[in-house]
């Protein structure tokens, strides 16, 4: 009998396709549950089984996922989406297959509840206050000291989250982000925004699985509007010093939240020779760094936390030492996309080894300085970090998206 490995939503670009490819790599089957089918058009293209069924809700996933259960022999179940990890590694349990304790990520996902717990384990975190109200926000910012960060608590990607240097600034934003009801997934927002201090520095992610920190990665962020990633080194070009001490406040953070099971994605900022962390995501890395970290090393962190979720012994890959950079396709304004440029053109450059645009003509362009902003990408690899960086750039440079 088939052994199946069950899908709850996913990354709609990028990994969330990988994702169904590794478990088919592995001898899996891999089934999609989603409330709209129509969100991922790899699915069709993979010619994926697809479930429609109300991932809002867990216990109509459990129902779902229960129904395969009886009928198929489940292996696993998982997601590639950070709003949905918990979900799933609820079903995990209650089918009993792998994954990480779901109580434990359910916490993860509020940025307040982290901040709590990095205070009382001593992780260096930035200054906070959760408020739910505009003259709360604002009381915050006076206490905390301009410039403030005023962000969503349980959001992604860069989603909402702004630099606000005075008070008319956070009032705003922050009345912003109380009146939104819902996430781009129409999942239900708490009532809540969090107020923390601006943190100055060079901006690092590092990535772990099973508690093991496997790269270092560099960001490059864009400030102007929100703090859009634009791109990432794999590895950081930084001192063996610089990547210890990052390495080891990522693990401490990880300590803090009580997870170690799966995959983490930890957000730090190098600040007066201190690494402090900014937030962790207890999941892989979006923005294309999985698929770098693998150019670049050879570790395949994808293939290995979908063995891990259903089981399996990971495939045991040729780890080597490189380096690969990401960079993204940028609208340089607002309005509708028109010609797009041929990835060929970018692909056929020296090292590049990844190019992809996933914007569509007729696409309106609101720049709000989150993922969403992005058109495309492509990954570049070289035999130094200077090299792969430059030859990412020269692609990005090889692929203009004309906007109207």
């Amino acid at each position: 009998m088939a052994e199946l490995l069950i899908l709850v939503e996913s990354n709609t670009t990028g990994s969330g396709r990988l994702f169904a490819e590794r478990a088919r790599d592995l001898g899996l089957v891999p089934h999609l549950v989603t409330a709209d089918p129509t969100r991922y058009p790899y699915a069709a293209e993979l010619d994926l089984p697809v479930h429609r069924c109300d991932t809002g809700s867990p216990p109509a996933v459990l129902a779902c996922c229960r129904g395969l259960a009886q009928a198929h022999r489940v292996a696993g179940v998982t997601s590639s989406s950070e709003y949905f990890i918990a979900t799933a590694a609820a079903v995990a349990r209650a089918l009993d297959v792998p994954g990480e304790e779901p109580e434990r990520l359910a916490a993860a996902r509020s940025k307040g509840v982290q901040r709590e717990r990095f205070a009382a384990a001593g992780v260096a975190s930035p200054g906070y206050q959760v408020v739910t109200s505009v003259p709360a926000a604002l009381a915050a910012a006076q206490r905390l000291g301009l410039p403030v960060v005023v962000k969503p608590v349980s959001r992604s990607g860069s989603i909402g989250v702004r630099r606000c240097d005075d008070p008319r600034m956070v009032a705003t934003h922050a009345a912003e982000l109380l009146a939104t009801r819902t996430d781009e997934r129409g999942l239900p927002l708490p009532a809540a925004v969090l107020v923390e201090c601006y943190l100055s520095g060079p901006e690092f992610s590092v990535e772990l699985l099973a508690g093991e920190v496997r790269a270092v990665v560099a960001k490059h962020v864009d400030e102007s509007r929100g703090f859009l990633e634009v791109g990432h080194d794999v590895p950081a070009a930084v001192a063996p010093g610089t990547a210890t001490l990052l390495g080891e406040s990522a693990r401490a953070a990880l300590a803090a939240l009580g997870l170690g099971w799966g995959a983490a994605h930890v957000e730090l900022r190098m600040t007066d020779g201190r690494a402090v962390v900014v937030e962790l995501n207890p999941r892989l890395a979006g923005g294309m760094i999985p698929q770098a970290i693998r150019v670049a090393t050879g570790q395949d962190l994808i293939a290995e936390l979908v063995a891990r979720s259903a089981g399996r012994v990971p495939p045991q890959g040729t780890v080597r030492t490189g380096y690969a950079s990401v960079r993204f396709l940028l609208p340089a304004a607002d309005g509708v996309v028109g010609t797009l440029p041929d990835p060929a053109s970018a692909l056929a450059l020296p090292g590049v080894v990844d190019a992809v645009v996933t914007a569509r003509p007729g696409q309106r362009i609101v720049r709000l300085g989150s993922f969403l902003d992005r058109l495309g990408y492509v990954i570049a690899q070289g035999r130094s970090p200077a090299e792969a960086g430059a030859r990412a750039d020269r692609a990005v440079a090889a692929l203009p998206v004309a906007i109207d």
